[in-house]
């Protein structure tokens, strides 16, 4: 019986640890997204455009 505990609690932890650890991995991506689509938008000019068609 303790066995049996001992195995659910591992899984359990396991389990938790491995969200933990999506849940950094996702964290770090979507940080560096934001960062480069600000990096982006400060490269654009910000005064009023000028667009001419034929």
């Amino acid at each position: 019986m303790k066995t049996r505990f001992a195995a659910s609690v591992l899984s359990a932890l396991l389990y938790a640890q491995g969200l933990l650890g999506f849940a950094a991995l996702a964290t770090v991506l979507l940080k560096e997204r934001a960062h480069a689509e600000i990096a982006a938008s400060a490269e654009l000019p910000s005064g009023p455009s000028i667009l001419v068609v034929r």
